[in-house]
């Protein structure tokens, strides 16, 4: 092979891999658990709206990773037609000055640019190129593919066998949204707006609310359901492979990774938190790890999502694959501030609201590394040091009075289904 080693070994685990939209979750991301984070740059990838990373930013979080041991992998994974190729050498290029640790490419004909351009940087074959075969994962592994991504529609089983009849890292994704088309691979947004899916810029029409229309009866709409809402018949449940880790590591696989570039900071920290401590913990005491499922049911309760499924990893997903009677996202905790840095002589945090708090609110610490513990706000200062009762503007910068010392980076978090103060 062409490609040089990793240059940050896991000792045997598997990879904890996080989405990073940006350079504040790339960094939120590291801080509560991640081996590694994937990215997306300007150009070229297949998230046109998750933020993205200029070579400048890009830069700062790679030096922040590497600083930490940690690893950084960035998306070059549309399906190029042909006015796309003229500028993706140079971009390579870039991408290696940078020292990512990975590219990762759907494009056969991208791939065999990448090879040729950049041979001293390991390549990834994305999920888009629906790898579903141990056939498929040693043809790419011919062609100079250090890791291949497998579609999500496989079953352990089927994982299990592509693992003993091939060499290639192999990284499997373990939670976030699942899309309606084979991984990923679908003109619904195309045709609906305009908005090519392939080449970075899905409109997500599949969440969208649906009705029946009869040929001979234009304007004359029929819930597909009996539900004033209508019906959302393409609106998958989202993946969660938590409960099941001790299966997917066992079966071999190298990477573990979470969906979500253009979900929240909130988002990445809290399900980067509790697959570091599933990982972890299975890896320390397996019973304990079966013991603990509630904990953590609990703490991705918490975070935005929609209903959990375990895709296709124990049987083919049948109708109780999808929800049918809305596109809406639950939670049960709201993100309302982070913590910026803690002052030890006076026990005050300064603190980036996030949403609207005020004196008296039962709220949850949320920490990177350290336990969570649970306070009642008692005392809040503006920026000029004077008292105040409440914080409702975007961002405001506060200092709050902490009952136990906490770490900068943790997150405020309240309890939504509990009553307001």
């Amino acid at each position: 092979m062409l490609f040089q080693k990793n240059k940050f070994e896991l000792n045997g685990r598997a990879e904890l891999l996080a989405p990073a939209g940006n350079l504040e979750k790339l960094k939120i991301a590291i801080l509560y658990g991640a081996d590694a984070v994937y990215l997306g740059g300007k150009k070229f990838g297949l998230r046109s709206y998750g933020g993205n990373f200029s070579v400048q930013e890009m830069s700062e979080g790679i030096k922040f990773a590497h600083d930490k041991g940690k690893k950084v992998y960035v998306t070059v994974n549309i399906f190029a037609h042909n006015e796309d190729l003229a500028g993706i050498p140079d971009y390579l290029r870039e991408l290696a000055e940078l020292a990512v640790d990975g590219v990762l490419i759907s494009d056969p004909g991208v791939f065999a640019m990448a090879r040729q351009t950049i041979p001293e940087i390991p390549l990834h074959v994305s999920t888009q190129a629906n790898t579903t075969n141990w056939a498929s994962v040693n043809a790419w592994s011919a062609m100079g593919a250090g890791r291949v991504v497998l579609a999500r529609e496989l079953s352990l089983r089927e994982i299990q066998t592509i693992r003993q009849k091939s060499s290639a890292e192999l990284e499997i994704f373990v939670h976030g949204a699942m899309c309606i088309s084979y991984s990923g691979r679908c003109v619904m947004s195309n045709y609906m707006t305009g908005r090519d899916s392939n080449k970075g810029a899905c409109a997500q029409a599949c969440r969208w609310n649906y009705s029946l229309v009869e040929e001979k009866r234009p304007g004359e709409y029929y819930p597909v359901e009996e539900d004033s809402r209508g019906s959302y018949i393409f609106n998958s449940k989202d993946m969660c492979l938590l409960p099941y880790l001790d299966k997917v590591i066992n079966s071999g696989v190298n990477s573990l990774k979470i969906e979500g570039r253009m979900k929240s900071v909130y988002y990445v920290a809290g399900v980067v938190k509790a697959y570091r401590e599933a990982i972890d913990t299975y890896y320390k005491d397996p019973i304990l790890f079966k013991q603990m499922q509630k904990k953590w049911r609990n703490d991705l309760a918490k975070i935005s999502h929609r209903q959990y499924t375990a895709g296709f990893l124990l049987a083919k997903p049948d109708h109780d694959g999808h929800v049918y009677d809305t596109s809406s996202y639950t939670q049960t905790a709201d993100f309302i501030g982070m913590v910026l840095s803690y002052d030890e002589e006076t026990s005050f945090a300064t603190i980036e609201q996030r949403n609207n708090m005020k004196l008296g609110q039962y709220i949850e610490v949320f920490q990177p590394h350290g336990p969570s513990y649970y306070q009642n706000i008692h005392i809040m200062k503006n920026d000029e040091g004077e008292n105040i009762d409440t914080a409702p503007h975007p961002q405001q910068i506060i200092k709050m009075k902490m009952e136990h010392p906490v770490e900068s980076g943790a997150i405020l978090r309240r309890d939504i289904t509990r009553p307001f103060v």
